[in-house]
């Protein structure tokens, strides 16, 4: 049984990297327009991995040979993920993006379920669907939804893919972050990416050519994608599950949007209606049946 405050202690990390993802739907608009989406996703997972690789070696955590296996399979679901999730942004407007995010943590739900033995009690389907209802509120609210005939198929095929790719990489790294530590499965999934994604990089410049030279806000926006969206969120990610299954932490992924329209009204001037509120109400009572499960 988690007391109290241990529960509140496990709930930190993935809602902070939840806020850390939001805060993306801010910086996006400086990027994606400016960089082509698999470059921008090599950046993103380069920078990650040189600000996460200096820690894990301070720290001197190591993963033994025999994981490389492993690593490398992570590596595979993250270039997966960050391919699908950029190409697929680029190809999509808005609300589709957003309404198509809501398959990961349900995607995590199952997979959990189907690869770790996890439960899903009837407890935790109520709480995920009340934290669906209550997202869809609120993107109702900030988007016109009726502009989902728009768009690319592909773009939403794309966004599809990288939700199940990332519900993997939380799913099939459980294991070894339990093992190992949160810390390390990140850094060096995250590196072993980084190859990957320069391939990928190198076939997408060689076709629509290199791009201008950035100015300082797409500077700034990649740094916030690579230190604070990567490195910071997917160490706090893992860092739940170092606590609780897979299918708990998957929740806080509901907070996304949430924290991305509380910062578009601070910094972007945006405005919320009624939606918001009664939307954001539901989806956090939604994340606080889950979360508070086994309490």
């Amino acid at each position: 049984m988690r007391s109290g405050l241990r529960g509140l202690a496990f709930a930190l990390a993935p809602l902070t990297a939840a806020a850390l993802w939001g805060g993306m739907f801010v910086v996006s608009e400086w990027s994606f327009d400016s960089l082509p989406p698999l470059t921008l996703a090599f950046f993103r997972v380069a920078l990650g991995a040189a600000v996460l690789l200096p820690v894990v070696r301070f720290r001197g955590e190591r993963l033994p040979r025999s994981e490389w296996r492993t690593v490398a399979g992570l590596a595979g679901w993250v270039s997966l993920t960050m391919a699908a999730q950029f190409v697929g942004t680029d190809l999509t407007n808005a609300s589709q993006g957003s309404l198509v995010t809501i398959l990961t943590p349900v995607a995590t739900v199952a997979l959990g379920a189907l690869v770790l033995g996890e439960t899903v009690s009837r407890r935790r389907t109520t709480g995920v669907a009340l934290a669906v209802v209550g997202t869809v509120v609120v993107l109702a609210g900030q988007y016109d939804l009726s502009s989902l005939a728009g768009g690319s198929l592909l773009g939403i095929v794309g966004l599809v893919v990288a939700s199940v790719a990332w519900a993997a990489y939380t799913v099939y790294g459980t294991p070894l972050v339990r093992e190992y530590s949160a810390l390390a499965t990140t850094a060096y999934s995250v590196a072993a990416s980084v190859p990957m994604m320069a391939v990928l990089a190198a076939g997408e410049l060689a076709v629509v050519g290199l791009p201008a030279l950035p100015g300082l806000g797409v500077l700034a926006a990649v740094g916030y994608l690579g230190i604070a969206a990567t490195a910071a969120a997917w160490y706090l990610w893992y860092r739940g599950i170092e606590t609780v299954d897979a299918g708990t932490v998957a929740v806080f992924f509901f907070a996304q949007p949430v924290v991305g329209t509380v910062l578009g009204v601070l910094l972007l001037d945006e405005s919320v209606g009624p939606e918001f509120l009664a939307g954001g109400t539901v989806m956090a009572v939604g994340i606080w049946v889950v979360s508070t499960e086994a309490d």
